[in-house]
């Protein structure tokens, strides 16, 4: 599984939870497809620009909240890479 879809459907379904919705009301508030939403959240697909744009402002958190713990070591000489730190 890739580490930084799995970051980020750690935190989606955290802020989701906080929210106190449900997969299928923030389906429906970002309109996207709830198996989508389940997707996201167990790190089964890392989201489009768009979808992120959707899902910060349905959760009405920051976009830092839904990428929190995640990194980018860029290279010197070799390619960079992402990485998941702390959070």
């Amino acid at each position: 599984m890739n580490p930084v879809a799995a970051r980020f459907g750690k935190n989606m379904a955290r802020a989701r939870e906080q929210s106190g919705i449900t997969q299928e009301e923030l389906a429906f508030r970002a309109s996207l497809h709830r198996t989508e939403i389940g997707l996201l959240e167990r790190g089964g697909r890392v989201p489009r620009i768009d979808t992120l744009v959707k899902l910060k402002f349905s959760l009405e958190v920051s976009a830092e909240d839904l990428l929190a713990g995640m990194v980018w070591t860029p290279g010197d000489f070799r390619r960079g890479g992402f990485g998941v730190g702390e959070s």
